[in-house]
């Protein structure tokens, strides 16, 4: 075994350069011949009085003798031949007859081997079962075939793939994603790839490269979801989202202060915006700066969707401005949306009482608008009502107390007793009582000279219509005003959906936080969070119909114990044979796979003799 270097050409451009192989020689028919091996590619990293000591380590490595040590090598060298042994074993001929027991007799006999026991060593132990459903799942999707249709070559498609099937199986940065790629997935060896050969920036490149290409993509994987499920585009759910930066991210335009809903406003933000539709896929996706004023982005969301005439939009309180749902009637849309402000209000002698999924008790009331366009459905919880008494007497409580300090400073002697100051003071309480304060008539007295305050009396009376009078109340409006109360909350219900798809993102798909600085690479990042979401959503509805209804979370724990492990054993006449297979998939993991319909031995089985 020896390396060999050759000058070879470029077809494509008529480049000539050198690439380095791992050959053998063999004598054929009474000649001896150069087999081989393994291609090195063009940009060998080992230096050439290296050779013939890696080339040594290979042998022993395939051909272990007991009793002698190994071959003392420096660290680099020895990953190296660690890693062309890996090679060799994964890229060995299949052996059919051990996958398949219904093989003939006369092929299985010639498996059988003589081989001591005591020799075997299991080594390589790569993650594969994650990687294998999502690669079914890619399958499904065709983003192979669209990514080759996009002129995307061999090496990025698979730059790509170990990109998204990396934020799938173990959501982290790309550095990390390629760290996990070359040490703990067998993901790989599945598309025969060899990620130790490529740099860390070939997945910065392929992020900018998916970027080029979004709008093409997220239509084709949208497509081909309404075709695999027959989905039906009548429910349209919106909304946003954000997640923040490690860093400040000065050359991100879109990096902005703003409010976090992960409470992490001490960072530079970015928003993410969803169009779902009922069955919680992802039908567009956009990224917004950090600041974005959620209802001014509906209108560029929605714009080009191409809905049928008549589809329902969905959304929260924070987007269904006046100025919204009047342009989605103007464009022949429905709405069903929460009421932003307005008072709080129950007939419960006209109310209707349903029981939700969860077995709490829900009453609807609903009635039509003055002009006849719109329908007004005010739901009462019982569930939301003890919260809700809860928040109001936590927040009455401090308020009270904030008074009563304020009252008892103005009898002591360095109390603070300045007209103006205690009106801050009073303000910034306010401020803090989320509303409590509306409830209460304040009065401060004052000395002739109106500058010192004397005392501070207050009266307390609950406004109407407000959270103190109607816990637990909240108002629907729509412009469907055919349904009924409870098909119209049941079908607001869906919205939650969309709530449980961005914890899906954040907590199982890695989209919290961002650590790029550059424009693009965030907004890659996020868009690969959403095609792995897309790719998740696929294997838990086909899951779900097969009756199995776990989280991505649990899912991953239950796949991710399967490996691949080489075993080696040494034959009776001295040689060496070498395995390559996956572990038996456990009962839990078999169920997986017999709903999804793929083999439960990813990658099948390699065997090398020597």
């Amino acid at each position: 075994m020896f390396i060999r270097q050759t000058r070879t050409n470029n077809i494509a451009t008529g480049e000539s350069y050198f690439t380095y192989r791992l050959v053998r020689g063999e004598r054929v028919a009474g000649k001896v011949r150069q087999i081989t091996l393994l291609n090195l590619g063009r940009h060998f990293p080992i230096k050439q009085q290296h050779w013939p000591l890696l080339c040594s380590r290979i042998e022993q490595l395939l051909h272990p003798q007991a009793g002698f040590l190994p071959i003392a090598c420096p660290a680099h060298l020895e990953r190296v031949a660690q890693r062309y042994v890996g090679q060799l074993i994964a890229r060995a001929p299949q052996s059919q007859a051990a996958d398949t027991p219904s093989a003939a007799d006369a092929q299985h006999t010639a498996l059988v081997e003589q081989v001591e026991i005591d020799s075997l060593a299991l080594t390589q132990p790569r993650a594969v079962g994650i990687e294998h459903v999502a690669l079914h799942a890619v399958a499904e999707l065709g983003l192979v075939e669209k990514l080759s249709e996009l002129g995307v070559n061999g090496v990025m498609r698979a730059c790509i793939l170990g990109n998204l099937i990396g934020r799938i199986a173990q959501p982290a940065s790309e550095l990390a994603t390629w760290n996990w790629l070359q040490t703990q997935s067998a993901l790989g060896e599945l598309l025969e790839v060899d990620f130790n050969a490529l740099s860390h920036m070939r997945l910065y490149r392929a992020s900018d490269l998916l970027m080029q290409h979004r709008e093409a993509i997220e239509h084709h994987v949208f497509g081909t979801l309404r075709t695999l499920f027959n989905l039906e585009e009548t429910v349209t759910l919106y909304d946003l989202t954000n997640t923040y930066f490690e860093g400040q991210a000065a050359g991100n335009a879109k990096a902005k202060n703003g409010r976090s809903k992960e409470k992490r406003s001490d960072c530079p933000l970015l928003t993410l915006g969803l169009v779902l539709d009922g069955s919680g896929f992802v039908r567009r996706s956009r990224t917004f700066s950090g600041n974005v004023n959620e209802s001014g982005t509906l209108e560029g969301m929605l714009t080009g969707l191409q809905a049928p005439p008549g589809a329902l939009v969905i959304m929260d309180a924070g987007i269904a401005t006046q100025a919204n749902l009047d342009w989605l009637v103007a464009h022949g849309y429905r709405y069903l949306v929460v009421r932003r402000g307005g008072a709080r209000q129950f007939d419960d002698a006209k109310a209707l009482s349903i029981e939700t999924a969860g077995g709490a008790k829900l009453r609807l009331h609903k009635q039509l608008s003055a002009d006849g366009k719109e329908v007004q459905l005010y739901c009462h919880s019982e569930g939301r009502q003890a919260k809700e008494t809860a928040m109001v007497e936590r927040f009455t409580r401090g308020f009270e107390e904030g008074l009563h300090k304020i009252a008892a400073g103005l009898t002591k002697p360095r109390g603070e007793k300045r007209h103006d100051q205690l009106l801050e003071r009073i303000g910034r309480l306010k401020q803090k009582s989320h509303g409590a304060s509306q409830h209460y008539k304040l009065t401060l007295s004052t000395d002739e000279s109106g500058k010192t305050v004397t005392g501070l009396t207050w009266e307390k009376h609950l406004v109407p219509g407000t959270m103190a009078t109607h816990p637990g109340v909240y108002c629907l409006r729509s412009n469907e005003l055919s349904w009924d109360e409870a098909k119209l909350w049941g079908t607001y219900m869906m919205l939650t959906d969309l709530e449980s798809v961005f914890r899906s993102l954040k907590s199982e798909l890695g989209l919290r936080p961002v650590f790029h600085s550059k424009e693009d690479r965030s907004d890659g990042h996020l868009f690969i969070t959403v095609l792995a979401y897309q790719c998740v959503q696929l294997l838990r509805t086909k899951l779900k119909a097969a009756g199995i209804h776990e989280s991505w979370a649990s899912l991953r724990q239950t796949l991710c114990v399967q490996r691949r492990v080489t075993a080696s054993l040494r034959r009776s006449d001295g040689g060496m044979v070498h395995l390559r297979k996956s572990t038996v998939a456990e009962p839990a993991l078999m169920a997986i796979y017999e709903a999804l319909g793929v083999s439960a031995l990813p990658g099948g089985t390699r065997k090398l003799i020597c």
